[in-house]
């Protein structure tokens, strides 16, 4: 299957495809376009959209993105749930302090988005482990 957003991403556009690939569809594609092209690639490729306004995988009744792929796919894991609780909180500011790990993701993501710019697919390469080491983090701390 394949997903669209905007390009330039950081915290849930990135995190979005970790959890993606690691937990729904380990083979999506992931497509990064300018905003006002979102739905248009969408239709025209059959792609999903994601963390744009007015869709279901969006930021909707105060969850973000994140969060709403984990309500569509029923993914109810402790762990994930912290971690789209982290992932909130990076990403949206006035939540920041909703996780202690928050702050820390949002300058990590926001810094990757500062280096790399639109280079989305490379930031997506690159930070991957960084979400897979969080989601071990979210392991151990729900374990306690």
């Amino acid at each position: 299957m394949k997903y669209v957003t905007r390009r330039n991403a950081n915290v849930d556009r990135i995190a979005c495809p970790w959890l993606i690939k690691r937990f729904v569809d380990p083979r999506a594609e992931f497509l990064y376009v300018e905003r006002n092209d979102v739905m248009r690639v969408a239709q025209a490729d059959s792609a999903i959209p994601y963390d744009v306004p007015n869709v279901e995988l969006g930021h909707v009744a105060g969850r973000c993105s994140f969060e709403s792929i984990l309500l569509k796919h029923d993914l109810k894991d402790p762990a994930l749930q912290l971690l789209g609780r982290i992932v909130h909180g990076a990403d949206v500011p006035e939540d920041i302090s909703i996780e202690p790990e928050a702050a820390g993701l949002r300058a990590i993501a926001h810094g990757f988005a500062t280096v790399y710019g639109d280079a989305d697919h490379e930031k997506l390469s690159l930070e991957t482990p960084m979400y897979d080491a969080l989601y071990a983090w979210c392991l151990n701390r729900v374990k306690f």
